[in-house]
């Protein structure tokens, strides 16, 4: 076995979570899905609560440095908060999926914590991000671009809920361009 399968199987099982949630995630499913037998799975990851909080632990890295990168090339708000909103768009334009903390988050109370700790992790790394993009404007208070940051987030993670619900990016679209309308988006 390589890392390569190691890789199929995070990426199979972050998809189906996803669109299905951590209940949908089957080992027996995902070892079809991927060609291999289940017992493989259990070689890298002994239980459904530890593949999950790698993938969240990956999901999150990649994000992370996606958004540093786009900060550190030193665009304007305005082009930093669009990247932000395409970043959850393209989820939905990918199946009509979930953000995968979003998709979590709503079995919150069935999840291992280590999981859940993930998904807390998630929520403070966009809310860093938001925070830092806002504090950026000439006139931010710290305090203020923090509470601003979660507002921006919860706004974002519901509008991309409603577009998922409907099966409908155009909702995402016009959720986001009132928001930016409104001035909750830059």
């Amino acid at each position: 076995m390589t890392t390569n399968t190691r890789e199929r199987i995070m990426e199979a099982a972050r998809l189906t979570v996803q669109d299905l949630g951590y209940h949908g995630l089957s080992f027996r499913e995902l070892a079809k899905e991927v060609g291999i037998k289940s017992a493989s799975i259990h070689y890298y990851f002994p239980t459904k609560g530890e593949l999950v909080a790698a993938i969240m632990r990956s999901y999150i890295e990649r994000h992370e440095a996606f958004l540093d990168n786009l900060q550190a090339e030193g665009s304007g708000r305005g082009v930093l908060m669009d990247q932000y909103t395409d970043m959850f768009r393209r989820t939905l334009l990918n199946g009509n999926r979930m953000c995968l903390a979003g998709m979590l988050s709503a079995e919150r109370n069935e999840l291992p914590e280590d999981v859940r700790a993930e998904v807390v992790r998630w929520g403070e790394m966009n809310e860093r991000w938001l925070a830092g993009v806002l504090a950026s404007e000439d006139d931010a208070d710290a305090g203020d671009a923090r509470h601003r940051a979660r507002a921006v987030f919860a706004a974002v993670s519901g509008a991309q809920m409603i577009a998922h619900g409907r099966n409908e990016v155009a909702a995402y679209d016009d959720v986001i361009a009132a928001y930016r309308g409104s001035g909750l988006l830059p």
